[in-house]
């Protein structure tokens, strides 16, 4: 068979010529290389019906899922979702509602909780109007208005269904027999000497975002809408009390009126912007501060009540997520505030499913920026999906090979034994309090970056303030545990939630110290070396500075989500080198013996337990201190716990039935 043209036909065992180059073969490989698919944040909104959550969805670049989809990064619902929906979300997975936030939105609710918080704190929630619920509570009411014909005084009471919304069901009276016993209502003092802009009564709606409720994190937007009434206002008589556009201010009742002006400008119509009242308040040389640290003080005070059901309600949908995990639910609330003459906010009732209609053209600027700024503070993030993946898959693996799994103590285990015990888990304690402390402080940088027309309000930056919200906080746990859920007021009062980076540093050093006597190793000499439990700092190359934060509504590759996560790894391992250089700038380091009473126990490091002077005994070898001669500078730890004698801290224990108000003691020589 005669050969194709070119070709050479290789005879015998001779080899093929390697320097021979085919024309159809080419010696050079290439290397194929499969382009990485581009990560995006998915959204599933088959469950809204406001086009203005699509839009702003589209905005951050957000791409949405089918109906059925249910892996979406974000999941938005006009409506409450059940407890069993959210159980099932992945950690990387966020939605819009929070479980048991029902009992401070639904009217009866409301009323009953924020009863119960007045009698433990009247002074302290004076901005709810006095309220009745029937038919519970029909006898009481009845009594009461038996008490004002006596006395000859007439006050207008609001009737409103139970759990009614949109203005439907409201009415006013002045006599209250003729009201049914057996209806679902709510009775509520008319708050008749309201504040009036041109002459008509309006309210306020505050948009208000909660981020977590684990620990509990409030942002007030600080723009919001005024809703007129659209008939002059005249107090309450026999004659108008059927005149609900003069009465109500619900923009669902008034914008049926022929006189609703729909004016595109922001100084006229039936409804404005909450940065123009603010602009009429400081005009009209009112306080502006104070009416915002007003309206802040009764934001905050209001979700205090809601936080104990709340909290325990995402617990049991979320069982054996550690505290201070990242939170699966964020919730846009909606507040309904009245002014009095005096500019005082009176709370009327809160929306957990506020509307996003854009009827006119400043619904959709207000709503707008509330949405957009809320999903940048969320900063949901495409790496989060493979995180929580990989996350998974250590753990799992952990549990298979029984990998940093604390050994169970033994019965009749030596004292030796139960000392190494209970630093061992006094240890893996303060080292898991410590990651989220860092991851906390991220967080926060992130807000501060992204916060936009938000502002925090709790936790607030005063520390007076944040004292008092604390104490109210801790009444309303007293008042939801009622000897239910002890656990709840243990976690509460755990001295390791009030304490910073470096002070659970110093306590991790000082089991390291407590470890190495029980050892029987030698004492040191030249100060703390750096702790075996924790990552050793490494040399890092130098990076190049990140300029730019990365946030979540910008569209990135992987490679830019990789930058990101080398960026916190880096910073994290920064914050520890730093650390390790100032713990070795002292170089002086001395064996004291304290002149405290205090014995420490070796499970509770130094700041933790205590005993009384009668019972001081002579403490063991692993109770001598390395303390340096002098003081760290500004830049190391300030706040190192127990360094010597003179500089002992002293952190009390708490049983359930304490205040959450533990704190340290500063015992000077």
């Amino acid at each position: 068979m005669p050969s194709l043209p070119q070709e050479r036909v290789i005879q015998g065992p001779s080899s093929l010529d390697l320097n021979t180059e085919l024309p159809y073969q080419s010696t050079i490989r290439r290397k194929v290389t499969k382009k990485k698919k581009k990560e995006t944040i998915t959204a599933n909104v088959a469950g809204t019906k406001f086009e203005i959550v699509r839009l702003v969805i589209d905005e951050m670049g957000f791409m949405k899922t089918p109906d059925e989809d249910e892996t979406s990064n974000l999941i938005w619902c006009d409506s409450a979702v059940q407890q069993e929906k959210i159980a099932e979300l992945q950690n990387y997975q966020r939605i819009n509602h929070f479980p048991g936030m029902g009992e401070i939105c639904r009217k009866d609710f409301l009323a009953r909780n924020m009863t119960k918080m007045i009698k433990s704190r009247p002074l302290d929630y004076t901005f709810v109007p006095r309220t009745w619920i029937f038919p519970a509570e029909y006898t009481q009411f009845q009594n009461y208005m038996k008490e004002l014909k006596k006395k000859r005084k007439q006050k207008t009471f609001i009737v409103k269904p139970a759990n009614g919304a949109m203005g439907h069901g409201i009415s006013l009276i002045r006599n209250g027999d003729k009201l049914p016993s057996q209806d679902h209502l709510i009775v509520q003092e008319y708050i008749d000497k309201p504040f009036l802009m041109e002459g008509y009564k309006f309210d306020l709606r505050i948009y208000i975002l909660v981020t977590s409720c684990d620990p509990l994190k409030i942002f007030l937007y600080h723009d919001g809408l005024v809703r007129m009434g659209t008939e002059k206002y005249i107090p309450p008589n026999e004659s108008n009390l059927t005149q609900l556009y003069m009465h109500l201010t619900n923009y669902s009742v008034n914008k049926h009126n022929e006189r609703f002006e729909r004016d595109e400008t922001e100084n006229k119509g039936s409804k404005r912007s909450i940065k123009w009242f603010t602009e009429f308040l400081q005009a009209n040389q009112h306080d502006v501060a104070k009416f915002w640290s007003d309206i802040s003080e009764l934001v905050v005070k209001t979700l205090i009540v809601a936080e104990p059901h709340v909290l325990h309600a995402y617990r049991m949908c979320r069982p054996g997520q550690p505290p201070g995990s990242e939170s699966v639910c964020f919730e846009v609330l909606g507040f309904d505030i009245l002014l009095d003459r005096k500019l005082k906010p009176w709370l009327l009732e809160i929306n957990r499913a506020p509307s996003f209609g854009t009827d006119q053209k400043i619904d959709y600027d207000v709503k707008r920026g509330v949405l957009l700024n809320a999903l940048k503070l969320l900063n949901i993030r495409t790496s989060d999906k493979r995180r929580n993946l990989a996350k998974q898959k250590a753990e799992a693996q952990r549990r298979l090979y029984g990998q940093n799994s604390m050994k169970r103590l033994l019965p009749g285990s030596s004292d030796w034994e139960q000392q190494r015990h209970q630093l061992e888990r006094r240890k893996e304690e303060l080292k898991e309090r410590l990651a989220q402390v860092r991851k906390q402080i991220s967080k926060e940088e992130h807000e501060n970056r992204h916060m936009g027309n938000y502002r925090r309000i709790y936790p607030p930056e005063d520390k007076a303030l944040l004292e008092k919200y604390e104490n109210l906080l801790a009444a309303a746990f007293q008042t939801f545990l009622s000897g239910r859920a002890a656990s709840f007021q243990r976690e509460l009062n755990n001295p390791l939630k009030r304490m910073k980076e470096e002070d659970i540093l110093d306590l991790l050093e000082q089991c390291e110290i407590d470890d190495e006597k029980l050892m029987g190793k030698t004492a040191r000499t030249r100060g703390p070396k750096p702790l075996c439990s924790m990552p050793e700092s490494t040399e890092i190359t130098k990076r190049q500075k990140y300029c730019s934060s990365d946030s979540s509504y910008e569209s990135s590759s992987s490679s830019s989500e990789w930058d990101e996560d080398e960026k916190e790894e880096y910073q994290t391992k920064k914050r520890e080198k730093q650390v390790t250089y100032n713990l070795r700038q002292s170089n002086h380091y001395k064996l004291i013996q304290p002149a405290s009473s205090i014995r420490r126990s070796f499970s509770c490091p130094r700041s933790i337990s205590s005993q009384s002077p009668s019972s001081a005994e002579i403490r063991p070898l692993s109770a001598q201190q390395m303390v340096p001669a002098s003081r760290p500078t500004s830049g190391s730890r300030s706040h190192s716990l127990n360094r010597a004698s003179s500089y002992m801290r002293h952190v009390p224990h708490c049983n359930d039935t304490s205040s959450t108000n533990s704190h340290m003691i500063i015992v000077a020589q």
